[in-house]
């Protein structure tokens, strides 16, 4: 079985409201020159290695809203 860690974001153009509150509360807090915040999801996970795709697809990312890279290691 392979370790794998899966990295979801928004994809670009897509409405990210978390994202947006984020920078907000930054920006209040001082920090004027952050911009583009955008939140994500960090999955770890072992298993086969040739699923991975599949099971991104289907339940670790809503692929219409989101994309998704993940690594492997052994």
């Amino acid at each position: 079985m392979a370790k794998i860690k899966v990295y979801v974001t928004p994809k670009h153009g897509v409405l990210d409201p978390q994202g947006k509150t984020v920078e907000a509360a930054l920006h209040t807090m001082g920090y004027k020159n952050v911009s583009n915040v955008h939140i994500g999801k960090y999955i770890e996970l072992e298993g086969p290695e040739n699923k991975i795709d599949e099971m991104c697809k289907k339940i670790l990312s809503n692929p219409i809203i989101e994309d998704y890279r993940y690594e492997v290691t052994e």
